[in-house]
């Protein structure tokens, strides 16, 4: 059984509250993009970790230039992310017919 039209209002809604923010992300990236904040914001620890370590080697600046260009990329995997976990949620807690 599918979602009905409500529990995808719901969703969405959620999503739009819960996901990163842009706005907070770019303003991470530029005055703390030296240590990945923006990328521990949106919940890539690994890869932050890389790019500090990768700073003294120069490439982290050109990584650093890149990412942002990648921001809006990271930001909608983290919504579909949070989509998939709230839809597979709501059909756990649909009652069986």
């Amino acid at each position: 059984m599918g979602l009905t039209t409500q529990d995808k209002i719901l969703i969405e809604t959620r999503i739009a509250n819960e996901s990163p923010s842009a706005t907070a992300a770019y303003l991470l990236w530029f005055f703390l993009g030296f240590v990945s904040a923006h990328r521990f914001y949106l919940g890539r620890p690994g890869t932050a970790v890389l790019q500090i370590l990768s700073y003294f080697l120069v490439i982290g600046f050109i990584w650093w230039i890149v990412d942002g260009f990648l921001i809006p990329g990271m930001i909608r995997d983290k919504q579909a992310e949070l989509r998939q976990r709230f839809v597979t949620s709501a059909l756990a807690e649909q009652p069986y017919l």
